[in-house]
């Protein structure tokens, strides 16, 4: 593997880590705060989703 691979390699945990945060706290901002519940609960599935790909991709 060349070396623009291998450090996109290593930086896309740490993308995805952000990524689940930032879906974490606007689910929980559109549940809360706009009364969307809809669109919350799916940014929080969102969020696990990227969670249980990162555990996966670190394992």
């Amino acid at each position: 593997m060349n070396a623009a691979l291998t450090s996109i390699a290593s930086a896309a945990p740490a993308i995805a880590m952000l990524g689940m945060f930032a879906c974490l706290f606007g689910g929980i901002a559109l549940i809360t705060k706009k009364r969307d519940k809809k669109k919350g609960i799916l940014m929080l599935v969102m969020a696990a989703v990227l969670l249980t790909n990162v555990a996966i991709w670190t394992l």
